[in-house]
């Protein structure tokens, strides 16, 4: 009776621990992976609208995704993303500079906009990269 005791608390651990092992198995896809799920489930939704050019041009997407796509080219991409964008934050930060000097109310509005249009991009390219 004593070893069925331990043995019965060893089955009981393992089944409880399952789902968990489950749930770290579900995690979220990144780089190509995540790539191609994207591309699988928007030919999916062609299918189910019978969009069938849409359907043939996606799937020709992920012929290329599958045939070119590695993480490490995909990483890389995303680096430069978020490298331009930078740099185009910081050209549209000196536009607004120079428009502030000059103090144009029409162009400073202006300037502003571009500039948060810049900044979303930027943070768009950063969320990207952590993908």
């Amino acid at each position: 009776m004593t070893f069925l005791a331990p043995f019965a608390l060893l089955t009981v651990a393992s089944f409880t621990a399952m789902p968990l092992l489950a749930a770290e198995e579900a995690a979220p896809l990144t780089g190509c992976a995540a790539k191609r799920q994207a591309i699988s489930t928007q030919i999916e939704q062609a299918k189910a609208h019978g969009n069938s050019e849409q359907q043939a041009g996606l799937e020709t997407a992920l012929s290329e995704v599958t045939a070119n796509c590695t993480d490490a080219v995909l990483k890389k991409e995303r680096e430069n993303k978020v490298l331009d964008a930078k740099q185009e934050v910081s050209r549209r930060q000196a536009d607004l500079d120079k428009a502030m000097k000059k103090g144009d109310a029409e162009k400073i509005n202006k300037r502003k906009d571009k500039l948060a249009e810049s900044r979303k991009e930027l943070q768009e390219a950063v969320e990207e990269l952590d993908q």
